[in-house]
């Protein structure tokens, strides 16, 4: 025989056995104490918080024989019994999720007029409405809104913003909470007592935290690592979850602050080699930084830590620009959000720490998705002249040395290229967007190396990328992924154009090009693009 799983096991029978929901509880409590029930109620709110829960509360409550109306649900009676073992027969529970159709709400119309078997009041708990089809909902407005004496609606819904209006004005509308934490936890832990389970109070909190506010989730969990009949430890909890332990997200946000990849590569690499969830990571990533966020808000008080934990975060949220902590607050919560399963489950880790260690100031003028940086404003100096020995003819400014040189575009085109067949920067960037979906139809992975580009520029009919470092630029510049964008601006724009990948600013980079010829193309995007050349040598002095 299967053991009943114990989210159904512990399910309340009582009003005062619901937690978190004191708001919702106590308003139908007096509706029923008052005899003032209303015939149509909609619950609405995250998974797990007990929508379900209260509205068979309140179908037991409004059938009850407990001749004192303050006692009622008394969970004795003949009526509170048949609700608790599922064999009330005034009581109907439909899954709008799998029966959306008009002719389900007609079929419920034509049996609503039957007066009840059992009870006082035939109940109609209606799941997940919002799925019910907007013919559906049509046929539902007339019996929501004139419903017979002896029947009694309750909806409940995740997602209320898919509720017609009309559907919303005919219900008395009851929001239900995320249950805090410390509630959640006081639950498990009575509940382990009354159940003889063996659970470190520490696990308890981590199970807590972990279920974001649902307690279906957190008994689930419990219930699941209860099941090896071991004692439960914040370990082996987080070995069987597939999380990480704290030490790991802390060394990670110790590299970012260090600027140290490999550090942080290697903390990615450790976690999901030990079997963490590449999502799960990033959430514990993200919650991290949300503490370091409230202490530099000067909330440290709202953190649930120990002294010498909140010693650590003051310490490592001082050296955060505000800015900075949110845009890898940012960059993380979009890898916990990204619900696309990827080949490489790390990359996207990987490109939120490699944008992560480039801390920008607030007034950076970057447009996201790989939109041109604005250029900084031009400082009113005389120009230079720059010596012979110092650059070929022909080839750029260059200042001296230690001072970034100053550069302008050239437009003359490449040999063997006509004007009009390469596209000027402006008609790219009015269609990059569109460049974007199309790579994006291709590949997600290629898009999201696209994404980290920072900016662009058509030099000599070439389309130059620039990334802020080596890491961000090596991911796209495979040939499969440079492929995949010449076909995209080959659909979009009608051309085909080479593509090269370059570091903004990267000293080597330049300085390599450099040698190479001072009239390299690469040496002139990357001195549009902000880069300096700080040493050059003729071939009398090499």
């Amino acid at each position: 025989m299967m053991s009943q799983a114990l989210y159904r096991k512990w399910r309340p029978r009582l009003w005062e056995q619901v937690i978190g929901q004191e708001h919702v509880i106590q308003t139908l409590r007096n509706a029923v104490r008052s005899g003032r029930i209303g015939h149509a109620y909609l619950f609405a709110g995250p998974r797990g918080t007990g929508k379900t829960t209260t509205a068979r509360l309140l179908a037991k409550a409004v059938n009850c024989l407990d001749e004192d109306p303050a006692n009622r649900p008394c969970d004795r009676c003949e009526h509170c019994v048949a609700v608790n073992e599922g064999r009330f027969l005034d009581l109907i529970e439909i899954d709008a999720a799998s029966n959306t159709s008009v002719d389900d709400v007609r079929d419920l119309r034509e049996k609503i007029n039957f007066s009840p078997s059992q009870g006082r009041t035939k109940v109609y708990i209606i799941d997940e409405v919002h799925m019910l089809s907007t013919a559906a909902f049509n046929a539902l407005l007339k019996t929501l809104e004139e419903p017979p004496p002896h029947a009694l609606f309750i909806l409940a819904t995740t997602e209320v913003h898919k509720i017609p209006a009309t559907v919303l004005s005919r219900c008395q509308r009851y929001e239900f909470r995320r249950v805090p934490v410390a509630a959640m936890t006081a639950l498990l832990r009575q509940k382990a007592a009354e159940e003889g389970l063996a659970v470190n109070d520490d696990a308890l909190q981590w199970i807590a935290r972990q279920a974001t506010g649902a307690v279906r989730d957190a008994i689930s969990l419990l219930d699941q690592l209860s099941s090896t009949g071991e004692r439960v430890t914040l370990q082996s909890a987080q070995q069987v979850l597939g999380a990480v332990t704290s030490e790991s997200v802390v060394r990670l946000v110790e590299a970012i602050l260090a600027k140290d990849a490999a550090s942080g590569l290697a903390c990615i690499q450790a976690a999901l080699d030990g079997g963490s969830d590449a999502r799960q990571y990033a959430r514990q990533v993200v919650e991290y930084l949300r503490g370091l966020l409230l202490v530099r808000l000067n909330n440290a008080a709202m953190l649930d830590a120990t002294p010498e934990v909140r010693a650590q975060m003051a310490s490592q949220a001082a050296r955060f620009s505000t800015a900075w902590l949110l845009e890898v607050i940012r960059l993380f919560n979009e890898v916990v959000s990204d619900t696309r399963v990827s080949w490489q489950p790390g990359l996207g880790l990987e490109l939120a720490l490699a944008e992560a260690l480039e801390e920008r100031s607030p007034a950076a003028a970057v447009t996201s998705g790989g939109g041109e940086a604005s250029p900084p404003a031009a400082k009113a100096e005389p120009p230079r002249q720059a010596t012979p020995s110092a650059r070929p003819a022909g080839a750029p400014p260059v200042a001296a040395k230690g001072e970034a040189a100053q550069t302008t575009r050239e437009s003359t085109p490449a040999q063997g290229k006509s004007v009009g067949a390469v596209p000027a920067l402006n008609e790219i960037r009015a269609a990059w967007n569109r460049v974007r979906q199309v790579v994006k139809q291709q590949s997600s992975l290629t898009a999201a190396a696209l994404n980290s580009c920072k900016t662009f520029d058509v030099r000599d009919g070439v389309l130059i990328l620039g990334y802020q470092n080596e890491l961000l630029k090596s991911k796209m510049e495979t040939e499969e992924n440079l492929n995949r964008l010449r076909q995209a601006l080959q659909a979009v724009l009608g051309v085909t154009l080479p593509v090269r990948c370059v570091v903004i600013g990267n000293k080597a980079t330049i300085e390599a090009e450099t040698l190479a010829g001072a009239e390299s193309e690469l040496v002139r995007t990357a001195l549009d693009l902000g880069g300096m050349i700080v040493d050059q040598q003729d071939d009398s002095e090499r």
